[in-house]
């Protein structure tokens, strides 16, 4: 199956762990955004820490794929 940009987001800084690190909040808050999805809040910074594009994250909120992610 393959992965989806949350699990990329997370191979790209290392682990769920390192991602809340670098973001900010705790592992359990990632942990949670498998379930429930990526808050619209942290698509930016998830994209700044780790490359996957805010249109892979959010595209409810980012339907046209940024130039600026590339």
């Amino acid at each position: 199956m393959k992965p989806t940009p949350l699990e990329r987001a997370i191979l790209a800084a290392g682990s769920g762990k390192a991602l809340a690190e670098l973001l900010g909040v705790t592992p359990m808050a990632v942990s949670y955004w498998k379930v429930r999805g990526v808050p619209a809040r942290q698509a930016l910074p998830i994209e700044k820490a780790t490359g996957i594009s805010r249109h892979e994250l959010r595209p409810d909120l980012y339907p046209v794929e940024s130039l600026s992610a590339a």
